[in-house]
């Protein structure tokens, strides 16, 4: 073990309750140190003892740092502090300067009795011994509300005036946010009576469903109006050699009737079309 022999043969009384502080590797190893003495000051012992009863609180990699040294060779808890101390000291804390109060702001939605804490928590580290120079910082601080008001309107001249103003206001605080949070319970509403029908509101019924029909094609239609000078366009199914070829087709042949009809742009067509069907009357009839 790293403890000389003179430690570690020291025997600690079975009725003696060791320190409730424990360290991991990254918390602050002064604060752990100061935890550590202010516990043990409590339960009393020799300096033997807080060196046996300062393993019971190293837990995990700084344990395994602390059995890993050589053994023998800690033989006070002086020699262990200034190891610990060194080995952990990337965990501390940058020390606070005077300016760095100003910095410390109330954030949004953060209640007064956290930003006054905080902000003592701060005061604490600086350790300065006028807390009176800390009510510019405060006020510089508070977001703008009841209590931020209050202090512009009548300047504290001390911290701990600010502290003893803000438990009214603390207080008030608190009682706001359980009202908001409380759930309020609605009255439930009786069966309602029907209401009677306007003389101008008209009820609106569902219509029923549409029966499904079958999909019918569309007929084809002409676009624009229809002239009545043009004779309709017949379909023959019999075609024009097939007609030749009937004997005596030129005796049956006619000349078509004599109209007063005026003929559309299209001569050609209009006169074949009508010629044919004269023939296919006089053919077929």
């Amino acid at each position: 073990m790293p403890f000389s022999q003179a430690i570690m043969d020291v025997v600690i009384p079975a009725t003696f309750i060791g320190p409730k502080a424990t360290f991991t590797g990254v918390e602050d190893p002064e604060a752990h140190l100061t935890a550590f003495h202010t516990q043990m000051m409590l339960y009393g012992g020799s300096i033997a003892v807080h060196c046996k009863l300062i393993m019971s609180t190293l837990t995990g990699t700084t344990l395994d740092w602390f059995v890993s040294l050589l053994d023998g060779h800690v033989t006070s808890f002086a020699q262990f502090s200034t190891l610990f101390r060194e080995k952990y000291i990337a965990n501390r804390p940058p020390p606070l300067v005077s300016y760095d109060i100003f910095d410390v702001r109330q954030y949004q939605g953060e209640s007064l009795k956290d930003f006054l804490n905080r902000f003592g928590a701060q005061v604490v580290r600086l350790h300065t011994k006028d807390e009176n120079m800390m009510v510019h910082p405060f006020r510089k601080g508070i977001m703008p509300g009841p209590f931020g008001e209050s202090i512009i309107r009548c300047r504290p001249k001390t911290l701990c005036e600010i502290r003893r103003r803000a438990v009214t206001h603390i207080v008030a605080e608190g009682e706001l946010t359980e009202k908001r949070g409380s759930i309020v319970h609605i009255r439930p509403r009786g069966p309602s009576r029907p209401q009677p029908m306007r003389v101008h509101e008209v009820t609106i019924k569902k219509k029923a469903p549409a029966k499904q029909q079958p999909y019918e094609p569309r007929k084809p239609q002409t676009r624009g109006r229809a002239r009545k000078d043009v004779p309709p366009r017949h379909n023959f199914l019999v075609e024009l050699k097939e007609l030749i070829a009937i004997p005596n087709i030129a005796e049956r042949l006619k000349m078509p009737a004599k109209t007063d009809k005026r003929l559309s742009s299209h001569k050609k067509d209009w006169c074949f079309t009508k010629g044919m069907a004269t023939l296919y009357a006089t053919f077929y009839h």
